[in-house]
């Protein structure tokens, strides 16, 4: 199982602090982020190369922690 996606977006324009981002296969597909996401010094029309990695530790360390506020809750309403 793969844990992490490589793309390439273009970075369409900047409106109201939100970047405007089109995925180079294909340009229909657009996404925004916010600005300050953006690598410094980027700018309209720079190809940028997104990452999205899933951090599987921290996953199951938030994971466990749900676990146990249920648990803690459960706990709570047999007393």
């Amino acid at each position: 199982m793969q844990d992490e996606s490589t793309f390439r977006a273009s970075l369409d324009r900047v409106e109201e602090g939100l970047a405007v981002l089109l995925l180079r296969e294909d340009e229909s597909v657009r996404f925004t982020l916010p600005r300050a996401l953006l690598p410094q010094g980027a700018r309209e029309g720079d190809i940028l190369e997104v990452v999205i990695r899933r951090d599987v530790a921290a996953t199951e360390e938030a994971r466990r922690r749900v676990a146990e506020r249920i648990e803690r809750m459960r706990g709570k309403g047999r007393e």
